[in-house]
């Protein structure tokens, strides 16, 4: 009788509607060249529900683009003698080479301290500082530096309002790429949101690598580092050489 009282229930209630993303990028590969300064990356999506959307719960999201991680050593200036000199450092385990935060409203209205915690979604979430609290004095303003000299060099942005969310069910972000990337795959992930709870996530990369003449330079570098010295070297005489062809001739 119970068992039949709650089966009977359970029909006369509406579905609740599960949500999926469908996605796509304009490109998943970035190629640096020569002359590269920078690539845009459209990412667009839809959601995909087996039932009605939920009543009085309005639908955010959110999309995040992550580069390779490293770890960071952060150093305090303090002034001696009239001299600023480094007087402290702390070693961050790791942190992005670039993080952009692109959302449909501001960060702390859509979403839960809980669930930045559980997806580590803001840039704070990301780094991983494990015992620096013990490698100098006042250890806890060497986050904050980091996110401050990173975000004044554009690899760290939050975007809030960027993506635009159609009729609760088609969404795009611009994302920006700047000049100074690190090769690797960087990470794309989208996270859809009611009452601040993410409700549906996907993830997809874009692969960045260097190509032509960079990628020959930098496969010199790290493989043959002393041949790529010696060229180094002889292309500095070189120039110098020319510079001073040039002076003698102008003087002439």
């Amino acid at each position: 009788m119970i068992r039949a009282l709650v089966l009977l229930i359970a029909l006369a209630s509406p579905a609740l509607a599960q949500e999926t993303i469908v996605s796509g990028l304009s490109q998943n590969r970035v190629s640096i060249t020569a002359d590269f300064d920078g690539s845009e990356i459209l990412i667009y999506g839809a959601v995909k529900r087996d039932a009605p959307a939920p009543d009085g719960k309005p639908l955010e999201v959110i999309i995040t683009v992550e580069g390779p991680s490293t770890p960071v050593t952060v150093r305090r200036k303090a002034r001696v003698a009239g001299i600023w000199v480094n007087n402290a450092e702390v070693r961050v385990d790791s942190a992005p080479s670039f993080y952009a935060v692109a959302t449909t409203g501001p960060l702390r209205h859509i979403l839960s301290e809980t669930e930045n915690l559980r997806h580590a979604i803001t840039i704070e979430r990301l780094i991983r500082a494990v015992g620096i609290s013990a490698e100098a004095e006042q250890s806890g303003e060497f986050i904050p530096a980091l996110l401050r000299v990173r975000t004044n060099e554009d690899r760290y942005r939050v975007l809030e309002g960027k993506v635009e969310l159609t009729e609760d069910t088609l969404f795009r972000a611009d994302v920006v790429l700047p000049a100074n990337l690190t090769e690797g795959e960087y990470k794309v992930r989208l996270f859809l949101l009611r009452d601040k709870r993410v409700v549906a996530k996907q993830e997809r990369l874009i692969g960045v690598r260097k190509e032509g003449l960079e990628r020959f330079i930098f496969n010199l570098a790290q493989e043959r580092p002393l041949i790529y010295g010696l060229i180094s070297l002889a292309l500095a005489a070189l120039a110098g050489w020319g510079a001073s062809a040039a002076f003698r001739l102008i003087r002439a």
